[in-house]
């Protein structure tokens, strides 16, 4: 965990397995997630893999040996990918984003991709299901048709058709991708977090109601930012 300023640099440390992780990690990656939510000091996470890979799933040596069955990164005992945070966390994806470490890029806000970015569901190979928030959140980013296409195939994604199905909202040159989300975490950083936060946690929610009801929803939760931020900031507009 690296902090720099208001941004909260969380970083993959198992290079020699591609970042695959096992449960300790994810339940760490847990741990360290919720910390970061509870630091009114920081605003944006970023999360990212070192060794030039994201995360190639679940460490399929642990999984082997059957001390991890039953185990679902989105589950309640300390499942990473459980709930999305209060606050914005953004993906610096180099080389593999795949399986369980999918999901974890789709659980981000967003996603910062390199040149050497591949997705895929690649543990449809080996029979592997997806318990981990994928199926939810891959159809709502990229739509239902292109998320069966990954899901049932397990097929590689590189990073410019990513950028093409909406799946990676930034597409920049190989080893460039943390530095480019540290810097778009501190830009977003830099702006007055109510309104942000309640656009943004009105675009998440509105999945479960109807329309009316998620726009009352999305009026009610923008309440604060026009009493406590708007103002004064259309008056140094003015």
């Amino acid at each position: 965990v690296d902090v720099r300023g208001q941004v909260t640099i969380v970083s993959i440390n198992r290079p020699h397995a591609r970042n695959a992780c096992d449960v300790e990690t994810v339940q760490t990656l847990h741990d360290v997630f919720h910390a970061f939510e509870d630091d009114d000091d920081q605003r944006i996470g970023v999360l990212t893999g070192v060794g030039g890979a994201f995360c190639a799933g679940a460490d399929l040596r642990e999984l082997s040996t059957g001390a991890s069955i039953g185990f679902s990164w989105a589950g309640e005992n300390k499942g990473v990918t459980r709930r999305r945070l209060s606050k914005p966390v953004i993906a610096a994806v180099e080389g593999h984003a795949v399986a369980a470490g999918l999901a974890l890029a789709v659980w981000c806000d967003m996603r910062v991709a390199s040149e050497t970015a591949v997705f895929g569901v690649f543990c449809r190979r080996f029979g592997g299901p997806m318990p981990n928030g994928c199926t939810v959140r891959l159809p709502r980013i990229v739509g239902e048709g292109r998320a069966l296409d990954m899901l049932m195939t397990g097929r590689a994604v590189d990073a410019t058709e990513a950028k093409l199905i909406g799946l990676a909202d930034r597409l920049v040159p190989a080893g460039q991708a943390l530095e480019a989300a540290v810097g778009l975490a501190e830009q977003m950083a830099s702006f007055p977090q109510l309104a942000m936060l309640s656009d943004r946690a009105s675009t998440i929610a509105q999945w479960d109601y109807t329309e009316a009801e998620a726009i009352d929803r999305e009026i009610e939760g923008a309440k604060p930012a026009f009493e406590e931020q708007f103002q004064s900031g259309a008056s140094r507009f003015v």
